[in-house]
């Protein structure tokens, strides 16, 4: 599987069951055979399956649009992207160093004979503004580059002087010119996008986990303590705030809030979403997603780090504890729910959400009432000798140009047909990935695990 393969640009308009044949099609004429197993993408012994009753409906899909920016985790401040375009047979155009990926660190006391070991972990997923990738390394030094050319702009540190311990965690958002960062040194920042000066700091009671969202004029945060705090992005004000309950255990990271139609939909580690109106924070509802059994130690942490998705009224969310659901976003009335765990953030688009699961499937999913058209399992296009400690995880998925687009920790992203869950093709990354990719402006940017952002176009 290391032999270069691009993306292939394939729109599938039937619904034929997908075969291993058809993956030859995308090769050029004078490539080689598909290396590895070939094994059928139908599911097999997985525990999600395909529903039958809905095996002839045709997938449709909106027309992919240009999307200029991607000034947000994962997206928008709704996170509800859709359809993007991306153009046919996309090249690496530039990679840069953004400084620090994530490491384990030891420190030897000699004398003592004892070690310290400290980790560190890329987290925030880059974004694009107005012509420029911002990118947050895992030691909170956060960049400027040039889209076009990976040029770097500028680079400052979002900690304090003297700060060494706050670095873990946080993230990025782009509006109007300034980059807002939350920090696990319990701070946000604006920075003036064009020269990195600091524009303002305003503290928080606790250390951030997860990138903010902005809109009109508001920034939500969630720290690590579950209080969801509002503040101005003029002058970084605190406007109002809500407490959450704090859990004593939770998985590094966390989601960031989705704001649409004044309401602000926050995640929570107790595996809990609240809804707030974002003019004054108060609270419309409450909804749990955790699983209501715990089947291992795994499940039984609640922490929702995918981002929840606003789309047309409604919001769809998963936890890692086991609970994929659909919720009303006016009422907070759940209208359908799935026991399927996951950490990666879902894509909605038409009358589909895709989605990856903690077993390393992807599956499309109903919009309206939950069923799964299709479901495949991704480590099936993983060779073996790419296994070193177990099967890899998964990032995204993206929607672009009808194709799903999902990268994994072993150092391979995959191109999936979103109409049939067919595996186009893929293409070899550096290092693996952890990070949901971006498009902007017809690019995809990847960021890998070692702090290395590459542009394909």
């Amino acid at each position: 599987m290391k032999k270069s393969l691009t993306f292939a640009l394939l729109a599938v308009v039937t619904v034929s069951l997908p075969g291993c044949d058809r993956v030859r099609e995308i090769f050029q004429k004078d490539d080689p055979p598909l290396p590895g197993r070939r094994q059928s993408v139908l599911p097999q012994n997985t525990r999600l399956r395909a529903d039958q009753t809905i095996s002839d409906i045709r997938i449709t899909l909106p027309r992919p649009v240009t999307n200029r920016n991607w000034p947000q985790a994962s997206g928008l401040p709704s996170h509800a992207m859709h359809h993007l375009t991306l153009g046919k047979d996309p090249r690496r155009k530039w990679r840069v160093q953004i400084g620090r990926g994530s490491t384990d660190e030891r420190t030897m006391f000699g004398s003592i004979g004892l070690t310290f070991q400290r980790s560190r972990r890329l987290l925030a997923q880059p974004v694009v503004g107005d012509g420029r990738v911002f990118a947050m390394d895992a030691t909170a030094q956060v960049s400027a580059y040039d889209l076009a050319t990976g040029r770097r702009i500028w680079r400052e540190t979002a900690l304090p002087k003297g700060e060494k311990e706050g670095d873990l965690g946080g993230g990025i958002g782009y509006s109007q010119g300034r980059l807002y960062v939350s920090t696990g040194a319990a701070e946000v920042i604006a920075f003036d996008a064009a020269s990195g000066k600091v524009v303002w700091r305003a503290k928080l009671k606790a250390p951030a986990r997860s990138a903010p969202a902005i809109s009109n004029g508001r920034l939500f945060v969630v720290t690590v303590e579950n209080e969801v705090v509002a503040l101005s992005t003029a002058k970084g004000e605190r406007l109002w705030n809500y407490t959450g309950v704090a859990s004593e255990t939770g998985i590094l990271g966390g989601g960031t809030p989705a704001v649409a139609n004044g309401i602000v939909i926050a995640p929570q580690s107790s595996g809990e979403l609240v809804a707030l109106r974002a003019e004054n924070g108060h609270a419309i509802w409450t909804e749990s997603i955790a699983a209501t059994r715990r089947r291992n130690p795994v499940t039984s942490l609640t922490t929702i780090t995918a981002n929840p998705v606003i789309d047309r009224g409604m919001v769809f969310a998963v936890s890692n504890a086991g609970r994929l659901a659909a919720i009303d976003l006016r009422t907070g009335r759940r209208a359908w729910d799935l026991d399927i765990g996951g950490l990666e953030t879902p894509w909605v688009a038409g009358k589909y959400l895709y989605v990856i699961t903690n077993r390393g499937e992807l599956a499309a999913v109903t919009r309206d009432d939950g069923k799964v058209r299709w479901v495949i399992r991704l480590e099936r296009f993983v060779d073996d000798k790419d296994l070193v400690d177990g099967r890899p995880s998964w990032s995204g998925p993206v929607l672009a140009s009808d194709r799903l687009v999902v990268a994994g920790s072993h150092g391979e992203a995959l191109s999936v047909s979103p109409y049939t869950g067919e595996v186009l093709g893929w293409v070899p990354l550096d290092k693996g990935v952890m990070i949901q990719p971006v498009v902007a402006s017809n690019s995809i940017l990847f960021l890998d695990m070692t702090g290395r952002l590459s542009a394909l176009r």
